[in-house]
Parts: structure tokens; sequence; C-alpha cells
């Protein structure tokens, strides 16, 4: 069996060899501080490489270390800004991927903690577009033996949308670290809406299992059409309790600020939002000042330049994701087991 490190552990022997090849990890431009942070827990320097952009806002990206017959990883979040836009990322670390490849690269694994493009991954209208499908088309087109990413907005469709391997890692493990200690008292797990019940059940189980306390849980209605979202109906038992909504994502706040106020109707004591991507869209931060939300604590997937100072950002607390994607590259590398990180 394959030795199993606490998460986030720093792993500083010699990584096993994958395809012939050691370990070689690069970070792009707009993601090299999570690089760094990734790079100091499995032992490995971030690998150099160059980008360079063109007068005509082409640009190119080129490593600058031998990687054939290596095992590659590639970190390069796909949010849109501060710099780059979604497009321009996703178009960065593609080309990058075809250059390893075309380099002798044994494998490449494209790890990027926000996935650009998941949200849409149906058809709600006529001739919708699934870009889901077309991305995982896109990232197989270079060459791409494997994608991790973290919280996609549905995982069944990103299973089913690549043929090559991917992981959805959930953010689970991170935040049962952070809300093991609270203090005695009811606890409960909300979804703000009946699509995200996976991903609250997941939480709240690993939750229960942390702490050996019972948690109870609760979903709210939600519909949403042409951008409004609408539903009242909430089901769940809140009353007392210090009540945790999970999601995946919060843009421009109104779902959370939403639900929150529908968890201190039913006697929600004390109402803390727990998202992985914190986007902060415009409206975001009147949305999140609502007095019913307590506390907002998301990852650093997305970093908050988005949220300007005032109440909102006043409640914010960001937690690193470097220890889990860590933990996640370095099992991948040596052929450990995943199911215990809580993957979808």
């Amino acid at each position: 069996m394959a030795e199993e490190l606490p998460l986030g552990s720093p792993h500083g022997a010699e990584p096993p060899s994958v395809a012939g090849g050691r370990l070689r990890l690069f970070a792009l431009e707009e993601t090299a501080e999570l690089g760094a942070a990734i790079a100091a827990l499995i032992g490995c320097p971030v690998a150099s490489h160059e980008e360079r952009a063109f007068e005509d806002g082409e640009h190119k990206a080129r490593p600058l270390e031998p990687v054939a017959g290596m095992d590659v990883y590639v970190v390069h979040g796909l949010h849109g800004g501060p710099i780059g836009s979604p497009n321009d990322k996703l178009c960065r670390l593609l080309f990058f991927i075809g250059a390893l490849k075309d380099a002798g690269a044994a494998r490449v694994t494209a790890v990027a903690p926000y996935l650009a493009y998941a949200r849409k991954d149906r058809r709600t209208k006529p001739y919708d577009p699934v870009t889901i499908r077309y991305v995982a088309a896109m990232f197989e087109a270079v060459g791409t033996d494997a994608v991790v990413t973290l919280d996609v907005h549905n995982d069944a469709a990103f299973e089913n949308a690549f043929r090559c391997r991917s992981v959805a890692l959930t953010a689970a493990p991170l935040f049962v670290d952070r809300f093991k200690a609270l203090a005695d008292g009811p606890l409960s797990v909300v979804s703000p809406d009946t699509g995200g019940a996976k991903r609250a059940d997941i939480f709240r189980e690993a939750l229960a299992a942390a702490t050996g306390r019972t948690i109870g849980k609760g979903f709210l209605e939600k519909r949403r059409s042409a951008g409004v979202v609408s539903g009242d109906l909430f089901v769940g038992d809140v009353a007392g309790a210090t009540t945790l909504i999970i999601d995946d994502l919060v843009s421009t706040g109104h779902t959370l600020a939403r639900a929150a106020r529908a968890v201190r109707r039913a006697g929600a004591e004390k109402v803390i939002a727990v998202v992985t991507h914190g986007l902060f869209m415009a409206g975001a931060a009147e949305a999140l000042a609502d007095p019913a939300l307590d506390r907002i604590v998301v990852t650093d997937t997305v970093p908050p330049f988005r949220l300007a100072a005032g109440p909102a950002r006043d409640k914010l607390e960001v937690l690193p994701s470097a220890p889990l994607v860590a933990e996640a590259i370095r099992r991948l590398h040596a052929g450990a087991p995943l199911i215990d990180l809580l993957v979808f």
C-alpha cells in the first residue's frame, strides 16, 4: 500500500519515477504564488519557463528545463483577471501543454484550481453551447493526459466531458480542518440549491466524522431564468444552530445572501458562507454585506481582488488551497489513491 501523508505534509524525498522520469512542476505567471506554495509542500522546485508577449497580442510560453520522459504538472488558474481574461489564460495553458508534449514529456497534467467555462455544462435553451465539453476537447487535442481541478459546478458533467483522466477535488478537507474546532452547540450544513446537495452532503459527512457530532442538513429551492433567481422553499433543521452554507462559487453574492436570510428566518443562530471559488463580481460587495451573513470563508483559488474594502471584505477569510493540491499531485505522481481526499 502506498504511503499516506497528512494533508499538506512536505515530502522532501526524491519522488518515485513515472514512465522513467522525475516530477516537473511549472506554474504560469499569473498563478506563480500558488505554484510556489505547492512546490514548497511537495519538495520540488518550480521549474523555469519563459512567457513572452508579442506586439500584436499573441504570446508564447516554453519550458527552460528538460522535460523528456518526465511527469509534468502545470499549475494555472483559469479565472478572469486581474490581468488576463479566461480566454487568454486558457490559450496560454493549452499552448504550453502542447510545447511540453512536443518536448517529450511522458505525462502532462493540467492543474487548474478554477476551471473556466465549467458552469455551462448543459443546454438550457435551444442551440445552447455546452462549453465544458468543448474545453475538454481542446485539452485533449494538445495531448493533455490528465486534468485536475477543484469543485467544478457539476462533477458528473465534468467527468463525462473528458476522455483523458479527470480529477475533481473538493475543498471539503480544507473546510473540515477549518470548522472541526467550532465550539459546542448545534451545527447544520445547508446547500443553497438542490443541485449542490451532493457537495453539501460530502462536507457534512466529513465534518461529522471529524467532530463525532450529529450535524443537521438543509437545502433551498432555487430557480434561475434569464439571470433572475426565484424560489422561496427552505427545508432543513437549523433552529439555534451555527449554519454553514456550502457552495462551489460566489459570483454576485445574491444566492448566498438569499440563503442566509432563509436560514435566519428558520431560526439559525449564526450563518457562515463556505465557498470554494470567490469570484466576487459586480454587486457582490453590496449583497454580501447583508447582516444575515456573519462570515464568508473562501479558498485562494481565485484571489479576492474584486472585493473592495468594506463590510463584506471585513467578513472575508481566505484559506490556502496549496496543501490540498500539493497532496493530490504527490499522490498522482506516486500512483497512490486519492479517495480519502474526497474526490468526486
